[in-house]
């Protein structure tokens, strides 16, 4: 990766400029991270700003990046972004059936 090139961040979260240079500075996390879809960069990346303190956001990154190396793919014992929607029902209106084609 040049130095120019910028590292994708999430679909509501931007890359954090810490978590993108620990990132940087982890080879093989990164090519985790760049074969992450952006659904779970975004994962990361709300796990990662929901620290109360910089410390823990510290460890959190340091933490991240290792289990990026080892291929892990989601924080573990995360229960997601609480920023993006959720589909929680669908509407019965927005169901294609074979009945609303006649």
């Amino acid at each position: 990766m040049s130095r120019n090139e910028t590292i994708a961040g999430g679909v509501v979260h931007d890359l954090p400029i810490d978590l993108g240079a620990a990132l940087k500075s982890h080879p093989e996390a990164l090519v985790t991270w760049q074969d992450l879809t952006p659904l779970a960069r975004n994962e990361w990346i709300c796990w990662v700003l929901s620290a109360k303190k910089p410390e823990t956001r510290a460890k959190r990154i340091n933490w991240g990046c290792e289990n990026l190396q080892d291929g892990k793919r989601r924080p573990c014992c995360w229960p997601g972004c609480s920023h993006r929607q959720r589909v929680t029902a669908t509407r019965k209106s927005d169901v294609y059936s074979a009945e609303s084609a006649e």
